[in-house]
């Protein structure tokens, strides 16, 4: 929170006489605390925005977003959502001193838990699946511009994005090339993905929403599940210890979307955890029993930052074989 400013808000005295009339609601909320952060960009900032301007706002009604730390690398980042929600300029409380005077405002915004919209908490019942269709109009304008997917569209082969991870982040599929020629041989057209803060989003969901599977461990990068049409293959690959949060982050919003969500469990010879403890510790014999309660940074650091994954590939063939199965039904339905 210390990353977020705090408004005060009164009633009087008056404030300046009003230097710009907005004869429409303002919308107003804050771009910090973890925004950097491609998981809680979407989990703090946009569902809750799309969750927010649903249960306030009616169908086609003009508002202004008027937001704090809205810092241009994440406006540039997010244009093209910030546009489909409001055609109006966005106001930035950071360098904007001006007074602005609206018919009504918001502060703040709704949110219904990870990764979630909760469709009996809004009037028109909206869903995940809504919100689909929403990052389907924000970014469906871009199709035209990616040539390498409309000529990928006409194969019949299933088309799968296996998401990179390198560097000392954690996390890392050790044995990543052997995967991608297993899951080639198994008969998938395989995309190697690592997006960076620097990859536009238009060329991320024209790479994913073309795909017909996606396979990865769990991280922030996950959030382009979002991507995925309804129907297609999601496979999350999860870590030692990352069980539960696994589940609240991605797991939940998968099925909820209508991906065929898959979920391959590593078992504790395949982290890299073993190469620094004792196999037999409760540490990794029973993460859940270890972690307790807390979620500390301390246990974060070890099952997030220190842990890489070799995947048993005899084992993970079988998972691929499966997901195979369900990505080639949906191409056969879908294209």
């Amino acid at each position: 929170m210390s990353g977020i400013r705090e408004l005060t808000l009164t009633s009087s005295p008056p404030g300046p006489s009003c230097e710009v009339h907005h004869n429409v609601p303002a919308l107003v909320f804050a771009a910090g605390g973890y925004t950097g952060n491609f998981f809680h960009d979407f989990n703090d900032g946009i569902i809750p925005l799309f969750i927010t301007i649903h249960s306030v706002f009616s169908e086609n009604q003009e508002f202004v977003l008027v937001i704090s730390k809205a810092r241009d690398w994440w406006v540039r980042k997010y244009a093209d959502l910030l546009q489909t929600f409001s055609k109006h300029p966005i106001i930035n409380l950071d360098n904007d001193s001006s007074a602005h005077c609206f018919t009504s405002a918001t502060i703040g915004l709704v949110s219904h838990g990870f990764m979630t919209i909760n469709p009996k908490l809004l009037p028109n019942s909206q869903t995940l699946t809504h919100f689909r269709s929403f990052l389907d109009r924000a970014y469906g304008r871009h199709r035209g511009e990616n040539h390498a997917t409309t000529v990928n569209s006409l194969k019949r082969r299933p088309r799968l994005v296996l998401m990179s991870r390198s560097g000392g982040v954690g996390r890392v599929i050790l044995n990543q090339i052997q995967v991608k020629r297993i899951a080639e041989k198994i008969g998938f057209d395989v995309t190697i993905f690592e997006p960076t803060a620097n990859t536009p989003l238009w060329q991320a969901y024209a790479v994913i929403n073309s795909s017909h599977a996606m396979v990865g461990v769990h991280g922030a990068a996950l959030t382009h599940s979002l991507f995925l049409r309804p129907g297609s293959v999601f496979m999350q690959v999860v870590p030692l210890g990352n069980e539960w949060v696994a589940e609240y982050c991605f797991g939940n919003s998968g099925r909820a979307m209508g991906l065929e969500y898959m979920e391959y469990r590593i078992e504790v010879e395949e982290s890299s955890l073993v190469d620094k403890y004792d196999k037999n510790s409760l540490m990794l014999k029973d993460p859940i029993a270890f972690q307790g309660k807390k979620w500390s940074n301390d246990i974060m650091s070890i099952y997030l930052k220190e842990q890489n994954v070799r995947l048993d590939l005899a084992r993970f063939r079988e998972y691929l074989k499966n997901a195979y199965k369900k990505a080639k039904k949906f191409v056969d339905k879908e294209g």
